[in-house]
């Protein structure tokens, strides 16, 4: 990093969003550079009249620089020390650090806890930790220096994941690796009492979906005596719940044989020799065409169809054709959980698509609960686009 930070110069009228603490700068509203920064720099912005705003992670796309601080801290270790004590203050509010039923949460999430660009998730005694920019690439080992000091006693291991993070440099995909710890490493998160092996090494996201445990749970609710398929079940989350509520049969689907794997491992954790779980690797557009079973509670919770604005119409089509399926599929008097975590695809875009779905599908449908992303994955007031998973309870007739 640069001794003395490049100053980024706005163009006349593009400090507005700022002047709001939106955090991010995009390419075209930057005029020009003092001197050129280096990908992942902290660079200084300035409005077109020489006055200071903000100091952020530069990096070469449309959002140019991710802003760290809008009051000319200095990137250090302390700065990342009291916004990573900032964090855990928040988890220590909402009951998580101390659970002895859950082990398993979101302690950054990025713009949520004034760290754009850095995620981490924390299953037990290990933290994994992914850069989505290469200025917390660069940081990491400041990040983590810091997080040892803050939950020394509590935490042994930090696990880095990149290679799914940072695709556009290839090069960072041998810095995946512990930056601490990793002996003796117990990878089974607890989540409301339930097991689960997360794979940090291989699997998606840092090896498990923390997002949707409060989801997960009000669908154990809703489970008993029901016929459950949990489509896009990944490591079979929703599954668990579902037997544990009552369900009468539960059939995972995934397209993955892998993810398939891992959710028969957690079958035998959860719920060993139990004949009510079966588990499936095939598309999920085929196995709602060709199912045999009648289901009465299906969960849909799909990856993204949408990661940029341009993909947003297709998206939209693809969730109503999703939902179409599983509503004309759906047994009378069942109970269709639907999610996106599409950031672009808004509470409104979502919501609009399953109506699609239902009319086309010529069901009379109720909305029982309108769900979102938990506690720890809390959205910055000054960034809406944090707000990225939607989900819908509906009750079909």
């Amino acid at each position: 990093m640069n001794n003395e930070p490049s100053k980024a110069y706005l163009r006349k009228g593009k400090e507005e969003s700022l002047k709001r603490f939106h955090p991010w700068v995009f390419s075209g509203a930057i005029h020009h550079f003092d001197t050129e920064p280096e990908e992942g720099d902290c660079v200084e912005v300035y409005s077109s009249d020489n006055r200071y705003i903000a100091t952020g992670h530069y990096q070469i796309g449309s959002i140019m620089v991710r802003v760290l601080t809008f009051d000319g801290e200095q990137i250090d270790s302390d700065f990342y020390y009291r916004r990573l004590a900032a964090a855990l203050d928040v988890r220590q509010h909402i009951g998580l650090t101390a659970s002895a039923d859950t082990n398993a949460f979101r302690l950054v999430h990025g713009e949520g806890d004034n760290l754009p660009g850095l995620v981490i998730d924390i299953y037990g005694e290990t933290a994994v930790m992914q850069a989505h920019s290469v200025g917390m690439h660069k940081d990491r080992r400041l990040i983590a220096d810091a997080l040892l000091k803050l939950m020394e006693g509590r935490l042994r291991h930090i696990y880095y994941k990149s290679e799914t993070t940072l695709p556009f440099k290839a090069n960072l995909l041998e810095e995946s690796g512990f930056l601490a710890g990793g002996k003796d490493v117990d990878n089974i998160a607890i989540e409301n009492g339930l097991r689960f092996h997360v794979d940090w090494l291989k699997g998606q996201k840092t090896g498990f979906f923390v997002d949707q445990r409060e989801n997960r749970k009000l669908l154990e609710q809703y489970a008993r005596g029901m016929k459950v398929l949990n489509m896009f079940c990944y490591t079979g989350g929703f599954s668990f719940y579902a037997m544990r509520g009552g369900a009468s049969l539960v059939h995972s689907v995934d397209s993955s044989q892998k993810a398939i794997d891992l959710t028969n491992a957690n079958v035998d954790l959860n719920f060993p020799g139990d004949s009510r779980h079966q588990a499936f690797a095939e598309d999920a557009f085929k196995f709602l065409d060709n199912m045999k079973e009648e289901y009465n509670l299906i969960i849909l919770d799909p990856p993204a169809f949408a990661k940029h604005k341009n993909a947003l119409s297709n998206a939209l089509k693809g969730y109503s054709r999703l939902n179409q399926k599983a509503l004309e599929k759906i047994a009378h008097g069942g109970v269709l959980f639907t999610f996106s975590c599409s950031q672009v695809v808004t509470k409104d875009n979502f919501r609009n698509a399953v109506f699609t779905a239902a009319a086309y599908a010529r069901r009379k449908v109720r909305i029982l609960h309108q769900l979102h992303q938990p506690a720890d994955h809390p959205i910055n007031i000054y960034h809406p686009e944090g707000e990225y998973l939607k989900g819908l309870v509906l009750y079909v007739e």
